[in-house]
């Protein structure tokens, strides 16, 4: 793990924002109900890049998972701002169960994430879970501690970013759930609209 002094910092010495992302995954063939369709990935792109330079972002913390969170680290990687992907379990194991089980070609693009962020030591990887609603929680929360800790190095604020359709799903809703810990712990959400 990277120490979090050596994370950028502005001139001064402060941060600006640090974005924490969750968000949805790319439908699956034969999705009951449209959350992220794969043809809106650029538009999504587009409407985060747009966020990120809005809010002056320096940096993004959030898993690694087909859909928003690639999208996001893609974006971040694109305006140079450092990121930081926290994964719940394995990474073989998360690359086969919330990548590539999915629509698009996410593999490669969260191999090439992954291996840019191994050479600044900015993967975290939980130990002890196993996949399940558990896990996906524990990796949120987590994501919220990063952001957290940076935020006490300085940011002048922490943002909590979901990147969905708008509405909670019936039944346990990871994204959702980060949205009211965030809010729980007195963060600003914003949201980027996956349609």
């Amino acid at each position: 793990m990277v120490a979090l002094a050596s994370w950028p910092r502005l001139r001064g010495g402060g941060w600006i924002v640090i974005i924490a992302v969750a968000g949805r995954r790319i439908d699956a063939e034969n999705a009951p109900a449209a959350r992220f369709p794969l043809e809106n990935v650029a538009l999504v792109q587009q409407r985060l890049d747009e966020l990120f330079g809005r809010l002056s972002a320096t940096a993004l913390v959030c898993s690694g998972a087909c859909g928003a969170d690639l999208a996001a680290l893609t974006v971040a990687g694109t305006r140079r701002l450092r990121r930081r992907m926290v994964l719940p379990f394995g990474r073989d194991e998360f690359r086969a169960s919330s990548v590539t089980d999915r629509p698009g070609d996410w593999g490669p693009v969260y191999d090439r994430v992954l291996a840019e962020l191994d050479a600044t030591g900015d993967v975290v990887t939980l130990a002890g879970q196993t996949a399940g609603d558990a896990a996906y929680a524990a990796a949120n929360d987590v994501i919220l501690d990063e952001a957290a800790a940076l935020a006490r190095q300085g940011a002048t604020e922490v943002v909590a970013l979901l990147v969905w359709e708008g509405a909670p799903r019936d039944g346990a809703d990871m994204t959702a759930g980060f949205g009211e810990v965030a809010r729980a712990r007195g963060y600003r959400v914003e949201q980027v609209k996956t349609l």
